[in-house]
C-alpha cells in the first residue's frame, strides 16, 4: 500500500522513481519510514541530531548520494548533515548550513565523498537541526537518496516543531522608602534585584552609612543631623539610581 500511494505521488509530480529495496529508519529503531514522514517535537532552542539510516537491500552496490530539500522552513532556522556508511566510527562527511547554500542541495559526487554501500549494509544519515530563539515555527524538509543527485530512488521527509519559551519579563528594580520626611528611622524597601548595595551622603558628599540591602533594611536616623541626604543604589546587573530623604527632627 505504502509502494501505490508512493507512486501515485510521483505520477502526479515527477523527479523520483520508487526503488525496493531501500528502508529507511530511525537509527535503533524498526520502523520503516521510507516514503514517509518523521515528526520531532524540540523541547529547547539548541541544535539537536535526527540520526537516520539508510539500508541497502535492493541486490546490488550504490553509491548513493542524499539530497536536502527545504519545504517550508523557518525563518532564521539552520540544518546540517552528515553522510557515511553505516561502519564509519566518524559518522562520515559532514556538511554545515553555510555549505548546504542551495535548495534543493545535493551531498557531492566527488571521489572523496562518494563510498559504497553494499546489499545488506546501510549508510547513516544524520540531520542537524537548529531553531531560532524565541520563534516558534514548525520546519519542514526532505531527504532524497539516489545514485545520481536528479533521479530519486526513495525519500523521507522530517517535520521539527518548536514552541519558544518566553522570555521572561524582568520586573523592574525599585525602591520604597518610608517615611519621608523622617526623624526617628526610615524603612527601605527593595523590589527586582536579589540585592543592592546603598550609600547614604550628606549635601557636601560626605559617606554617611553604607549597607547591603536584600529585600528591606530598617536604619536608625534619630542621631542624625536634620537636612537632606541622598541614598545611591547599584548591583549586580542593575543601573545605579538615587533616592533623596528629607532627616527632619
Amino acid at each position: 500500500m505504502k509502494k501505490l500511494v508512493l507512486l501515485l505521488f510521483l505520477s502526479i509530480f515527477g523527479g523520483l522513481t520508487a526503488q525496493d529495496g531501500i528502508s529507511i529508519m530511525i537509527d535503533g529503531q524498526a520502523t520503516e519510514l521510507s516514503g514517509g514522514v518523521y515528526t520531532v517535537v524540540a523541547t529547547s532552542n539548541l541544535s539537536f541530531d535526527v540520526p537516520f539510516d539508510v539500508f541497502n537491500n535492493t541486490g546490488q552496490a550504490h553509491q548513493w548520494r542524499v539530497t536536502r530539500k527545504k519545504i517550508s522552513v523557518g525563518a532564521g532556522w539552520t540544518d546540517g548533515l552528515c553522510w557515511g556508511h553505516g561502519t564509519d566510527p566518524f559518522g562520515g562527511t559532514c556538511f554545515s548550513s553555510g555549505q548546504m547554500n542551495t535548495n534543493p542541495w545535493t551531498t557531492p559526487g566527488s571521489v572523496g565523498v562518494l563510498f559504497t554501500i553494499n546489499d545488506g549494509e546501510y549508510g547513516k544519515m544524520k540531520s542537524s537541526i537548529d531553531p531560532e530563539d524565541f520563534t516558534s515555527s514548525t520546519s519542514h524538509y526532505r531527504y532524497y537518496i539516489s545514485d545520481d543527485g536528479i533521479n530519486y530512488s526513495d525519500s523521507v521527509d522530517l517535520v521539527v516543531e518548536f514552541t519558544a519559551a518566553i522570555k521572561p519579563v524582568k520586573e523592574p528594580v525599585s525602591v520604597t522608602i518610608v517615611p519621608n520626611p523622617a526623624s526617628d528611622y526610615i524603612n527601605i524597601t527593595l523590589n527586582g534585584a536579589e540585592t543592592v548595595t546603598m550609600k547614604m551622603v550628606d549635601v557636601l558628599g560626605n559617606l554617611i552609612l553604607k549597607e547591603t540591602i536584600s529585600s528591606n533594611k530598617k536604619i536608625d536616623v534619630a542621631d542624625f543631623k536634620s537636612g537632606v541626604y541622598i541614598i545611591s543604589f547599584e548591583g549586580a546587573g542593575v543601573k545605579s539610581f538615587n533616592r533623596k530623604v528629607i532627616i527632619r527632627h
